[in-house]
C-alpha cells in the first residue's frame, strides 16, 4: 500500500466513526509556545485536550508534520526521521481508550490487512499514584492479543508538565519466523501506534491533578507503517524516498547509515524552509542550519567539492508538494547554496584559530566558551575540526 493510500484509508475510515478531518498545521507553534517546532500531533491541540470546545466537535482526525530534535543522532537507524508525518486520532471528552483501542485494531488488521498473530500490546502497569490500566488490559486480552505491562514506557508524557496519561502501544513483529518474547525484550518489535487516554495534568511540582474532561489522543508514525506495510527494512525505503534513493547516489556515492542522513536532512531542511524559518545562530534558525552542516559534513569527508547547489530541483519539488508548501523551490536551493558557502568560509577560518598553540592541547570549558563566543564555533564544530 502506497503512503497516499495509506492516508486516505487511515482517514476515511475515522470519518466514518464520526471524525471530522481537521487541517494539520505547519512546523511552526505558536507565537506564545515556548517549544521551537511542533512535535506530535497532539501539540496543537493542547488547549482542546485541556477543555477548549474544539470547532469542529469532539471527534477528530489529521495528518501532522513534526521535527524532533531529540532522535537527530538516532537518524540513520530503520526507524527514524527528523520531519516525519503523524496520522492522529482524538476523543475530546467523547469516548474513552478500550474502544479507540478497539477501532484501532480493526484499522490495523481488517482495513490494512495485518496479520493479527503479528501485533502485541503494551499498558500501564500503575506505579503507586494511579492504578493499572485494566481497561487497556481487558481490551487486549478479549481480542486475543498478548499483553505486556510497563510503567515508565506506558504513561505519556512522563517528563513534562501537561496533559498526560496512561498509554497503550501497539507494536508489530517484523522478525523473520514466528513472534518471539515481548516489545521490551526484542526490539524486533516495531512500535506502530501509540494510544494515551489522558486523564491527567502534571504541574510544575510533578504533581497530578484530574482533567476536566478524559480524552483519548493516538499517533501513528506515517512513514513508519509505511515501511512495515511496504515490506521494507528501514523508512527510507518507503515509497516516499524513492525519488531520492533513485537521484541521491548517483550524485553523491556514499555508504548507507551516511545515504540515509542525507536524504534525511536535506528533506527536512527544505520543509523547514517551506513553513518560513531561515537559517540563524539561534532557535529555530539554528537547527535548520545545524541539519545543512551535518549533510555538508558528511558529503566533505570524502569529497570535499561536493555542493548542495547540485541537489535535483525535482527531490525539492517533490518535498514541496508532499507538504503541500508554496515556497519556489530555487529559492530553497539558493539559501541552501549560500548556507554552504557561509559553512565554508567558517571552517576555514576555524581551522586557522584552532592551528594557533593555545589549543593544540585538550581543551578546556573555557576554551570552548571562548571559541563559540569570540570565534562563533560551535563546540561540535571544533570537535569535527579537531577530528581532521
Amino acid at each position: 500500500m502506497r503512503t497516499d493510500q495509506l492516508i486516505s484509508t487511515f482517514v476515511e475510515y475515522y470519518e466514518e466513526r464520526g471524525h471530522r478531518r481537521i487541517t494539520g498545521s505547519t512546523l511552526l507553534p505558536p507565537d506564545d509556545d515556548p517549544v521551537l517546532f511542533t512535535t506530535s500531533g497532539m501539540h496543537p491541540l493542547t488547549p482542546y485536550l485541556e477543555g477548549r470546545p474544539h470547532p469542529l466537535g469532539r471527534r477528530l482526525v489529521n495528518v501532522q508534520r513534526c521535527l524532533r530534535t531529540t532522535d537527530l543522532d538516532e537518524v540513520g537507524d530503520a526507524t527514524h526521521l527528523t520531519v516525519f508525518e503523524m496520522l492522529g486520532t482524538w476523543s475530546l471528552g467523547d469516548y474513552e481508550g478500550p474502544l479507540s483501542l478497539d477501532w484501532g485494531y480493526g484499522l490495523l488488521t481488517e482495513g490494512l490487512g495485518i496479520d493479527p498473530g503479528l501485533l502485541y500490546a503494551t499498558a500501564f502497569a500503575g506505579d503507586g499514584r494511579t492504578g493499572p490500566d485494566r481497561a487497556s488490559v481487558d481490551l487486549w486480552q478479549g481480542l486475543g492479543v498478548p499483553v505486556e505491562l510497563t510503567v515508565e514506557d506506558n504513561w505519556w508524557p512522563n517528563d513534562s508538565v501537561g496533559p498526560c496519561g496512561p498509554d497503550s502501544e501497539i507494536f508489530l513483529w517484523t522478525g523473520d519466523g514466528p513472534p518471539q518474547s515481548t516489545p521490551t525484550r526484542d526490539d524486533r518489535w516495531v512500535e506502530v501506534w501509540n494510544h494515551v487516554t489522558m486523564t491527567h495534568r502534571r504541574l510544575d511540582d510533578g504533581s497530578l491533578v484530574p482533567l476536566p474532561q478524559r480524552n483519548v489522543d493516538t499517533g501513528l508514525g506515517l512513514e513508519r507503517l509505511a515501511s512495515l506495510l511496504q515490506g521494507k527494512s528501514s523508512v527510507f525505503a518507503c515509497d516516499i524516498f524513492d525519488p531520492w534513493r533513485d537521484l541521491v547516489p548517483a550524485l553523491w556515492p556514499l555508504d548507507e547509515p551516511s545515504l540515509r542522513l542525507v536524504c534525511d536532512h536535506l528533506r527536512s531542511a527544505v520543509v523547514v524552509l517551506g513553513d518560513g524559518v531561515r537559517p540563524a545562530n539561534t532557535g529555530r534558525g539554528y537547527v535548520l542550519r545545524r541539519l545543512v552542516r551535518r549533510v555538508l559534513t558528511t558529503l566533505w569527508r570524502e569529497d570535499p567539492s561536493r555542493s548542495v547547489g547540485d541537489l535535483p530541483r525535482e527531490l525539492v519539488e517533490h518535498t514541496l508538494d508532499h507538504f503541500r508548501q508554496d515556497m519556489r523551490q530555487a529559492d530553497v536551493l539558493r539559501t541552501l547554496l549560500d548556507e554552504e558557502h557561509r559553512f565554508r568560509h567558517l571552517l576555514e577560518r576555524g581551522r586557522g584559530v584552532l592551528a594557533k598553540p593555545r589549543f593544540q592541547g585538550p581543551l578546556s570549558e573555557e576554551d570552548f566558551h571562548y571559541l563559540h563566543d569570540t570565534h562563533g564555533l560551535p563546540r561540535e564544530l571544533v570537535k569535527t575540526l579537531r577530528e581532521e
